[in-house]
C-alpha cells in the first residue's frame, strides 16, 4: 500500500511525522493513543520515520520533527509543527470529518 493510498480517503488522516531519536515524538506516543481511543474508526493514524522515508519528508516539506499533517481525500488540510495536545487534534480532526 503507498503512501497516496493510505491517505487518499474522505476520512481524516493524520500522519505523524517523527523519527526514533527525537524525544519530542516519542512524547507525542501517549497523545496519539489518547486521540485514537477517543475518536476510534473517525480517524486513521499512522507514523512516518523521517529517516526511514526522507523522499517522503522532502515532499511535505518536514524541516522539524514532530511534524503532524492531516489529509482528506488526499489532500494536506491542516499541519502543525512540534508538539500538539489530544484535545487540539480532536479538534483538528472533527472539523475534516465527512458530514
Amino acid at each position: 500500500m503507498t503512501f497516496a493510498d493510505l491517505t487518499n480517503t474522505d476520512k481524516p488522516v493524520l500522519v505523524d511525522f517523527y523519527a526514533d531519536w527525537c524525544a519530542p515524538c516519542r512524547a507525542m506516543k501517549p497523545v496519539l493513543e489518547d486521540l485514537k481511543s477517543q475518536m476510534g474508526e473517525d480517524v486513521a493514524i499512522y507514523k512516518i520515520d523521517v529517516d526511514q522515508n526522507q523522499m517522503l519528508a522532502e515532499r511535505y516539506g518536514i524541516r522539524s520533527i514532530p511534524t503532524l499533517i492531516l489529509f482528506k481525500d488526499g489532500k494536506p488540510v491542516w499541519r502543525k509543527s512540534g508538539m500538539a495536545s489530544s484535545v487540539e487534534l480532536q479538534k483538528a480532526v472533527t472539523q475534516f470529518q465527512p458530514a
